[in-house]
């Protein structure tokens, strides 16, 4: 049995599934791993990059089905901790973003175990992959990250102050909630905003479609979008038309 208090146990954000979109740190802690912990969201090509020698153990849940509870992610962190020098916890985006992250950080800090913290590119960026800036100047005055389903099953209570505010709102694990996310639109005189929901960012099986908010419900049932999946609501989104209307424009001219 391995001594607990000095392992290092390396809490890895993995980015929103593009291999290529790894920090070169993150590429390096996979490479070296003994132990992967990983996530349902994370792409198998990354787990590739493993030493064939590596144990990789699946903790992940499937959206709003079978799952791992966070308490035996919890043990198993500690059971590998106990018995090996780089245990990798790989999550999907970062770990620190809707990730539980940081109540992995806590339990391994309970037991005096060595943690070091790898961003991964967040999913949100996804949007920016699809010509989505997050922010951009006299249009959007900043972002609103929130869960589409918290703990206890409902939509962030923050979603009619972030619907009223001049910024970008960014909803995660929010396609169960559409509906819920387009009335409340409309019920502030929001349901024409530009909205955008984005499935499997950054991989070759990505879909995007771009509608007003109060239609989001029709557009992801129209092209068949589900999980995992990201939504953008803001003028951010029409920019990209915009300006290409404005190309056009001027050519006729």
């Amino acid at each position: 049995m391995k001594k607990l208090g000095k392992t290092s146990l390396f809490i890895v954000g993995s980015g929103p599934g593009d291999p290529e979109l790894l920090t070169i740190k993150a590429y390096k802690a996979i490479k070296n791993a003994q132990v992967i912990l990983y996530d349902n969201l994370i792409n198998e090509e990354i787990l590739k990059i493993a030493n064939k020698n590596c144990t990789k153990h699946y903790v992940g849940k499937h959206p709003y089905g079978k799952y791992v509870p966070q308490e035996e992610i919890n043990e198993l962190i500690l059971h590998y901790c106990a018995r090996y020098d780089r245990v990798v916890r790989l999550k999907g985006g970062d770990p620190y973003l809707f990730g539980r992250g940081f109540e992995e950080w806590l339990t391994a800090q309970g037991e005096n175990i060595a943690v070091s913290y790898i961003p991964g590119i967040s999913s949100m960026q996804g949007a920016g992959i699809n010509n989505i800036p997050l922010t951009h100047r006299s249009i959007s005055e900043g972002v609103w990250a929130l869960t589409g389903m918290k703990k206890d099953g409902s939509l962030s209570a923050d979603l009619p102050l972030a619907v009223q505010s001049r910024s970008t709102v960014v909803i995660y694990m929010g396609m169960r909630k559409l509906d819920e996310i387009a009335r409340t639109y409309v019920l502030y005189g929001k349901g024409e905003t530009p909205a955008a929901i984005i499935q499997h960012a950054s991989l070759p099986q990505q879909k995007q479609v771009l509608c007003k908010a109060k239609d989001l419900v029709r557009a992801s049932k129209e092209h068949g979008l589900g999980h995992p999946a990201i939504i953008v609501i803001g003028d951010v989104v029409d920019l990209q038309h915009a300006h290409s209307l404005a190309v056009a424009q001027r050519s006729i001219i």
